[in-house]
Formats: structure tokens, C-alpha cells, sequence
């Protein structure tokens, strides 16, 4: 099987500048693995990577979607592979870099929770429970079965909730992946990943400050074309542009918005951090005192030698 270059980490870490550096260094390209970055226009509230930047290492599966489309790990996955191929036939690296881990194990595992049909009773059953008594009621009932599914979906997401506990029910007579994708002995690749982390306070902070930016680089008008074009948009049910949605509506809402945003924001990179340690079998490495381009050195190195050795 062929190696391949994962990097990955929770949101705002700084992987954006190690994997551009990393371009820099091993000749590689980006796959971003990210589920938000892939909707056209939504370029502040998912930190997407900047032109100059994309200038510097080209990236892959950005701005592939309208945000009025539906898009699964699945699609993501089969997308992916050919961009890989492609990278790999050119003598380039890919580098599959991202926080959005279902994605990446819908690569690796290509058997994805896509894969199962959908069953239009159940869903009508669940939807009919998520009006009556809740989306905290309905992420309860995947807590129970899958625990780990749980951890990684936000209560909200109650579109992704809900597909989790079809996919739950169609596999109960085997034992469910957590991360709702199972293992397939058709992996294509061999994957090498590195994880990037920084002391909890740090990161928090870090996040918080982000919000704040991406408010003074004009998040709020980003949201209002975003409701305008595609109000139906799966992306006005994540983080971010759900929690501001009500100050377009009432300025009075802005400041419990923005409360609600950061807060979100930190427990999503909790959750993550959770899902890598126990999902992906990766590197660890804590960058709080070093460089992007000397996280990069240390990981081109690391994996220029694991690569001698296959």
C-alpha cells in the first residue's frame, strides 16, 4: 500500500501553516479534509485557507460546493482519492490535512455510513421524535447506542444525529464503528499521521481570539449572504453561523451569540481531540513553543525516514 501523509488536530491548532510548510519542504500538495471548507462563500467562519496561501501549496477540495448541496464523507472520500492518485502521479506529496475525522476514516475504511440505505420510516419515526421532544433527546438515544458517534456529533447536527441512528439500526446484528464507518480490507493506502496539540488554556485562548478576528474580517456579512442565497444550507446549522444566526434577526442577540459561538468553538475542539486520540493511531506532537516551519521540519523528517524504511 502506498504511504500517505495525514495531518491532523483540533480547530485553530495551526495546521493550515504547518501543512503549507510542509508543501514547501517535501514538494507536497494539501487534500483538505474538511467538511465545512468545502461550500463556496463561506471562506471566514471556516478559517479557509487565504489566496496567498493557496498560492504558496496548492489546495484540493475547497470551493467544490454550493452551500445550498448535500455532501457525504462518502463523496468526500471518493473525491479525495483521485486527487491523491492525481498528486501521486505528478511525483508530488499529498497531504491530507483537516479536523473532520469521519472524513478521513471514510478514506482509509472506504465503506462509509453512505453506504447504507437510507430507510425512510425510521427517519420519518425520528424526525417525528426530534419535533416532539428535542435534538438533546434524540443525541441521548445515539449516546446509548453509540457512544463515540455521540462524541463526535454536536446535539444540533441533528441532520447527522439522526442519519447516525439509520446507519445504528441497519447494522445492529454487527458490531458498530464508532465513527460510523467500517473498517473495508480495500484500503488503498498506508496511512502516517501526525496530530497537532496545544496545552488546553492555550488553544482556548487561541479560539477565542479567532472568533474575534473572523467578526473583524466581516463574519457577519459573510452569514447575512449566506441566509440570503441558501437559507436551507446545512452550513447555517454549524458552528459559528448558528450561533449568530438570531443577531441578524435582533442586534440585542449579538452578545449571547458571540458567548455561545466561543464556547461551542471550544467544545467542538474537545471533542475532536477526543475522537483523533481514540480513532486515528497518530503522532502526537505539542507545538506550543515551536514554529510552523519547525513543526514542519520535524515532520518531514520523521516521515522521510518511516518512508527509507517501507
Amino acid at each position: 500500500m502506498t504511504p500517505l501523509l495525514i495531518l491532523v488536530g483540533p480547530t485553530g491548532v495551526g495546521k493550515t501553516a504547518v501543512a503549507i510548510d510542509l508543501c514547501d519542504i517535501l514538494g507536497g500538495e494539501i487534500v483538505s479534509a474538511d467538511s465545512m471548507q468545502i461550500y463556496r462563500g463561506l471562506d471566514i467562519g471556516t478559517a479557509k485557507a487565504s489566496r496567498e496561501e493557496r498560492t504558496r501549496a496548492p489546495h484540493h477540495l475547497i470551493d467544490i460546493c454550493n452551500a445550498s448541496e448535500n455532501y457525504s464523507a462518502a463523496q468526500w472520500a471518493d473525491d479525495a482519492r483521485t486527487a491523491i492518485i492525481d498528486i501521486q502521479a505528478r511525483d508530488k506529496t499529498p497531504i491530507v490535512c483537516g479536523g473532520t475525522g469521519f472524513y478521513i476514516r471514510a478514506l482509509l475504511h472506504p465503506q462509509t455510513l453512505a453506504a447504507t440505505p437510507p430507510n425512510p420510516l425510521l427517519r420519518l419515526q425520528l424526525q417525528a421524535e426530534l419535533a416532539r421532544l428535542g435534538a438533546a433527546h434524540l443525541h441521548e438515544e445515539l449516546q446509548k447506542r453509540d457512544p463515540a458517534a455521540a462524541a463526535r456529533l454536536h446535539p444540533n447536527d441533528t441532520f447527522r444525529v439522526i442519519r447516525a441512528l439509520e446507519v445504528f439500526e441497519a447494522d445492529s446484528e454487527q458490531e458498530t464503528e464508532n465513527e460510523i464507518v467500517r473498517p473495508n480490507s480495500g484500503v488503498l493506502f498506508s496511512p502516517r499521521a501526525f496530530a497537532l496539540n496545544l496545552p488546553r488554556e492555550t488553544l482556548y485562548a487561541r479560539l477565542d481570539a479567532r472568533v474575534d478576528a473572523m467578526l473583524e474580517s466581516g463574519f457577519m456579512g459573510e452569514l447575512a449572504a449566506l441566509l440570503h442565497g441558501a437559507p436551507q444550507s446545512p452550513a447555517l446549522n454549524t458552528i459559528g453561523y448558528k450561533q449568530m444566526l438570531p443577531a441578524l434577526m435582533d442586534p440585542a442577540e449579538f452578545d449571547e451569540g458571540l458567548t455561545l459561538w466561543k464556547r461551542d468553538t471550544r467544545r467542538y475542539a474537545k471533542r475532536q481531540l477526543t475522537w483523533f486520540r481514540h480513532q486515528i493511531s497518530a503522532r502526537w506532537i505539542e507545538i506550543e513553543t515551536l514554529a510552523p516551519r519547525q513543526v514542519a521540519q520535524q515532520i518531514a523528517r520523521e516521515w522521510r525516514e518511516g518512508s527509507e524504511e517501507i
